[in-house]
């Protein structure tokens, strides 16, 4: 039985972190699709050299790889704790 309890106790160790993951991604991928649109703005409102062009889509092309990676990790923490199998990860 208190294997059980341990095993109980961890699974809601875990979902608890998986959770809190969920919500900073989440806030994470919401700040950088605000600083998205504002590159959008800078590159429509004014006059740009081609290099300063060139800057901003680069940025913005970035932006875009982080954003995709990011919205791929949330939704792997949130299928994991749809399925009730959220998991502790551990950094080394």
């Amino acid at each position: 039985m208190r294997q059980s309890q341990a095993e109980t106790r961890r699974q809601n160790v875990a979902k608890r972190s998986m959770t809190k993951e969920a919500k900073q991604l989440s806030s994470l991928i919401a700040g950088l699709r605000k600083s998205l649109d504002g590159i959008h703005k800078e590159r429509t409102s004014t006059k740009l050299t081609g290099a300063e062009m060139g800057m901003l889509d680069e940025r913005r092309n970035n932006l875009l790889l982080t954003i995709a990676a990011l919205d791929d990790r949330l939704s792997a923490v949130q299928g994991l704790i749809d399925l009730g199998r959220p998991h502790i990860i551990r950094v080394h």
